[in-house]
């Protein structure tokens, strides 16, 4: 499932720091890196301290250093504990930058102090950046990866339409209750949690091969973030289309979240189990088949509202 892992370390970065923020950063360091490398002695005197020996010196090894982390930061790759060395540096500047405001006066004091603003700034969004990285981190950490299959006898361009008007899934996925399309590749999603609590996010397409593979991600923002990638493959013998669906997603409160949710009868792999058979028989007999003998769930609910096989009424052999 290494695509649908991906596909969730992804969202989980956005939906932990969101992507506007870091790139930012990374366009104000490569500003800072490119001015400070080409221009070290007018951004000295626009700081107020270019009458600090080696200011040049100082003001090139911090544009090396911004260099170095907007190249992180744009490049989406940034290695584990970036976001510490920025604070770390985001303190060396304040550091010195309090030792030029020692003994000046006038227009140089103004500058430097300007300075310092801008970069306590700078590093208030930082250490933002550093918390939201955190919470993405502590998502990775409790992910959850769910992977079911069932072959369904239509074709593979019968399924991919069924499965691409995303407002069929509540037909057979039971614990969706609606879902709305706002547009060609977003939707609104809104499913029944554990203790029947709604869990609501938004969602968009992210690969679309038709006949072939459906794969979306929620967007930002979603309580439990969650990806998911439907495969399509002819069976073998020409008995239909095998149906794979991969689902990924980082419950808010990790292995104990995913305890409650089996408490009510809630658990993701059987639930995809469960929701796949329906689709079989959706797509197969046009609606969902139940017999007498036939659980209605897997719910405490649900339990108590099934009952035993009943024996065919005397004279119903024919």
């Amino acid at each position: 499932m290494e695509i649908a892992d991906d596909a969730l370390l992804n969202q989980l970065e956005q939906t932990g720091r969101g992507t506007g923020l870091p790139r930012a950063l990374g366009v104000v360091s490569l500003a800072l890196g490119v001015g400070a490398l080409a221009a070290p002695g007018p951004l000295a005197r626009l700081t107020g301290v270019d009458d600090i020996p080696r200011a040049g010196q100082t003001i090139r090894a911090v544009g090396a250093r911004e260099l170095v982390h907007a190249a992180g930061l744009l490049g989406g790759r940034a290695p584990a504990g970036w976001n510490a060395t920025r604070i770390a540096g985001d303190a060396v500047d304040l550091a010195l930058i309090g030792a030029a405001l020692s003994g000046r006066r006038g227009e140089r004091r103004r500058r430097v102090a300007v300075t310092g603003a801008v970069v306590a700034g700078i590093a208030a969004l930082d250490l933002i950046a550093t918390v939201r990285a955190g919470r993405a981190r502590r998502a990775r950490e409790r992910m959850i990866l769910t992977e079911t299959a069932v072959t369904v006898n239509r074709t593979p361009d019968e399924v991919y339409r069924f499965w691409r008007d995303l407002e069929n899934l509540p037909h057979f996925m039971a614990h969706l209750e609606s879902v709305r399309v706002a547009d060609a590749d977003h939707s609104h999603w809104v499913a029944r949690g554990p203790a029947g609590r709604a869990v609501e996010w938004d969602a968009e397409i992210v690969d679309d091969q038709p006949g072939h593979l459906i794969t979306w991600r929620s967007l930002p923002g979603a309580r439990v973030p969650n990806c998911g990638r439907v495969r399509l493959r002819p069976a073998p013998g020409d008995r239909g289309t095998e149906v794979r669906v991969e689902l990924a997603y980082a419950p808010p409160a990790g292995s104990l979240g995913r305890t409650v949710a089996k408490l009510f009868g809630e658990e993701p792999e059987q639930q995809i189990r469960d929701d796949l058979r329906r689709f079989k028989q959706v797509m197969e007999a046009g609606e969902v088949v139940r017999s007498d003998a036939s659980p209605e769930g897997i719910t405490l609910a649900q339990q108590i509202k099934q009952r035993p096989a009943q024996p065919l009424p005397t004279g119903s052999h024919g």
